[in-house]
């Protein structure tokens, strides 16, 4: 028998190769250079790692400028082994049980598909397809939650409130049909800009723990749907702006969709200009509800997007600082993630900010004197929570200046409305006629 003599000798030649391996690897890493060079100067399509046989398995090469990608070969099988076997040495080597494995598919295999793939032992066939991309279908009863969603129908509330602000405030005698008008085609400009600014944003909103369960990010609506939404949403709106109401309005919703869309959204992965660019975006709803009113821009009308503007610094700056892990994953620059200090102060700042605009409003003929007065508490308060906020940085200060800005906007605006001039001191009774200013 053969088994003890060729058992010693493959234990002499393993000694041999365990001694000459640190001479072999100081010989390799001597020719390093070389073989590197060697192993550029073939081509990729010419000798690659599959040609050796431990190597074999499914990889992806580059050749030729293009990638393929190359199936696992088939395993050949083991040669029988020798009838001459020496009892002595296997008759202590327990069989192992045979292993049970599920029965064979009766789909012929694809051509190109590793069989590792196509079997997997011991996994349901249900629990597979459940890890699997499916189509999601949404019901027709469904379609208007999804667009709701898909506008972010919270903001564009808000949006359209201030542009509704902003028409009140307006020193003319106020026009129910127009104001409707405007309502509605600011808050279709809004949900379209939305919907825009989401399509944009699939890749990055499925890192996000805030935005994975957004419409697109689920698949529940395809992209070209989300697409036609915003055009259905836009088209109308601006129509309705730019020929029921006046050229001017039309013209300030078409630009806001163009900032939001085309400016804010690719800034805010550039740069954190983007913060200061999305509260311009802010500031335009009120002042085209101005517009809506007296088809003019005044300075009435700048002092109403001045206060939407400074607001959005603590409101935004307080949100994102709670955000600063999701805008992260999401690679998005915002200042909480690359500039933490200057984001407390900026909030700082224009907080400070809305009680000097506050001072402005009755100089500017937009309210009488007891606007200043009665707007200084909640000026202050919300001034002292984004003092905090500087100060100390933490999670909770700045919750509380978030949940404070909330309730802080809508109150400010109605303290404005109550407090406004009346229409005899502004120089002369005015009345619009289609949104034109006309004095009697």
């Amino acid at each position: 028998m053969y088994t003890a003599p060729c058992s010693r000798l493959a234990g002499r030649v393993g000694a041999v190769l365990i001694l000459k391996l640190p001479e072999s690897v100081a010989v390799v890493q001597r020719r390093g250079p070389g073989l590197s060079l060697l192993a550029h100067s073939c081509p990729a399509a010419c000798v690659t790692f599959q040609h050796l046989n431990f190597l074999k398995r499914q990889y992806v090469t580059k050749g030729g400028g293009e990638f393929r990608q190359q199936a696992q070969p088939k395993r050949e099988r083991m040669a029988a082994l020798p009838e001459e076997r020496d009892d002595a040495v296997i008759r202590d080597v327990q069989e192992l049980p045979a292993l049970r494995l599920p029965p064979p598919s009766q789909t012929p295999p694809q051509e190109g598909v590793a069989p590792a793939r196509e079997m997997q032992a011991g996994v349901p066939q249900e629990a597979r397809s459940e890890r699997q991309w499916r189509e999601l279908k949404v019901e027709k009863g469904e379609l208007l939650g999804v667009y709701a969603r898909l506008s972010k129908i919270k903001l564009t509330a808000l949006v359209a409130t201030t542009a509704a602000a902003g028409f009140a405030m307006a020193p003319v005698p106020f026009d129910p049909s127009v104001f409707l008008l405007a309502s509605l085609g600011t808050g279709l400009a809004s949900c379209a800009a939305n919907s825009i600014n989401q399509y944009f944003e699939v890749p990055f909103d499925s890192n996000m723990n805030r935005t994975k369960n957004r419409p697109l990010v689920r698949g529940q609506i395809s992209p070209l749907h989300a697409v036609a939404f915003a055009a259905s949403c836009a088209v109308p709106g601006v129509g309705l702006l730019a020929l029921a109401v006046n050229p001017l309005t039309g013209f300030l919703g078409a630009l806001n969709i163009v900032l939001y869309t085309c400016c804010y959204t690719p800034l805010k992965r550039l740069s954190i200009a983007n913060t200061w660019v999305g509260a311009l975006v802010g500031a335009i709803p009120p002042i085209m509800g101005w517009t809506a009113a007296t088809g003019s821009l005044d300075a009435g009308a700048l002092l109403l997007g001045a206060f939407l503007y400074s607001w959005q610094f603590p409101h935004f700056n307080s949100l994102s600082w709670n955000l600063r892990e999701d805008y992260s994953r999401g690679g998005y620059r915002m200042m909480s993630v690359t500039h933490p200090a200057l984001c407390r102060r900026v909030a700082l700042r224009h907080s400070l900010a809305l009680m000097g605009l506050s001072a402005l409003a009755p100089p500017l003929g937009l309210s009488t004197w007891t606007f200043p007065l009665i707007s200084l508490p909640i000026n202050l308060y919300i001034g002292y929570l984004a003092l905090r906020f500087q100060r100390d940085g933490e999670r909770a200060s700045a919750r509380r200046l978030f949940f404070c800005s909330l309730w802080h906007l809508p109150m400010l605006l109605l303290l404005l409305i109550t407090c406004k001039k009346p229409r005899g001191e502004h120089g002369g009774a005015q009345t619009t006629v289609g949104g034109q200013v006309q004095d009697s």
